[in-house]
């Protein structure tokens, strides 16, 4: 069954850490592995205003499934914040 999920593109002021969010999509996904694939997905397809710098997908409770920085995952270095 799937579950509703949003999924938050946002940049981030690196000298107070400030978030502001760029982009905001619901939908719907089957699980976590599902929810973060379509994630990426829309990263790379979203004409977004500014380039993120990092996204996080929630569920419709609003806890966090998955969350990462776009650098680390270049730098080869993901960590998911859950």
């Amino acid at each position: 069954m799937a579950v509703r999920i949003v999924i938050e593109f946002f940049r981030v002021r690196q000298e107070d850490g400030a978030h502001a969010v760029v982009g905001r999509e619901t939908e719907d996904a089957f699980d976590r592995d599902a929810a973060i694939g379509r994630a990426w997905a829309l990263a790379q397809a979203l004409d977004m205003p500014q380039r993120p710098d990092a996204l996080t997908v929630t569920d419709a409770e609003g806890r966090i499934l998955y969350s990462c920085s776009f650098d680390a995952v270049l730098k080869g270095e993901e960590r998911s914040f859950v």
